[in-house]
This record gives structure tokens, C-alpha cells and sequence, in this order.
């Protein structure tokens, strides 16, 4: 998978199409929580298989930290390691940048496979948009 920093406007909508699968049609997340107003100021980031957009992230700048959001994998493209890949991406980003730590907010359906990348849950449960989180924190090398 080929994963780039979406900055055309049609590299942007192959991130939000792919959100819009994974989060609104298929989790039922409002579309009006899932685009909100971060979207315009956020590093958006697509993978490409061929010239399919299969996987798609958001990151931010919050603090300390990178913060990763959005990391979204077309369920039918799920199980080829596309999220881990679109997290070591988001990592490679946060350190270029001079940051040293990463946080997101997981899904607790999701957490193990956040801690199998070394990210350490920090905060109890939390519903967002319905769907149960944690914060989880990493410190990169």
C-alpha cells in the first residue's frame, strides 16, 4: 500500500469516501460527527492499492502530541495489516515534525490492536458518537 499526505482536493474526498464507508454507512456515525470542524486544518493521509484509496487517517497537532484520528480500513481490505501501516505513517509524520508522542482514541472493539503497536490505554471508557472509546497514549523513539 502507497500512503501519502492527501493535499489535491480529490486525494482529501478519497479520505472522506472513505471515512463516510467505514464510519457512517457501516458503524452509524452521524455524518455531522464524523466531518466536523477539524477536517480543514488536519493532515489527511490515504492508502492506495494500485489506484484504489483502501485506507484513510486524519492527524492533528494537540499539545504534545500527534493525534490520530480517523484511522479507517475499507472493510473489505481488512486483515492485510493497511491500519498498522497507516499508524506507522502517522508515527513517521508526529517524529519528522518534532513531536515525541502519539495519542488517540480508541474504540474498545479496536484495543487490542492498538496495544499490540505499543499504545497504552490512559483513561477510562467514553462514548463518542455512540460507539465506546479509551484514550491511549505512545511515547516514539
Amino acid at each position: 500500500m502507497n500512503i501519502i499526505e492527501a493535499t489535491s482536493k480529490a486525494q482529501i474526498e478519497d479520505a472522506y469516501a472513505i471515512r463516510r464507508d467505514v464510519f457512517v454507512n457501516e458503524q452509524g456515525v452521524s455524518l455531522d460527527e464524523e466531518m466536523d470542524e477539524h477536517d480543514d486544518s488536519a493532515t489527511h493521509l490515504v492508502g492506495y492499492l494500485e489506484d484504489e484509496a483502501v485506507a484513510a487517517s486524519r492527524l492533528r497537532f494537540v499539545d504534545k502530541y500527534g493525534k490520530f484520528e480517523r484511522i479507517s480500513v475499507l472493510s473489505s481490505k481488512r486483515g492485510k495489516s493497511f491500519g498498522k501501516q497507516m499508524i506507522e505513517a502517522m508515527e513517521t509524520i508526529t517524529r519528522n515534525r518534532g513531536y515525541h508522542y502519539a495519542k488517540l482514541n480508541a474504540q474498545v472493539q479496536a484495543l487490542g490492536f492498538y496495544q499490540s503497536l505499543g499504545y497504552e490505554v490512559v483513561s477510562d471508557e467514553f462514548l463518542d458518537a455512540g460507539i465506546p472509546h479509551v484514550t491511549m497514549t505512545k511515547a516514539l523513539a
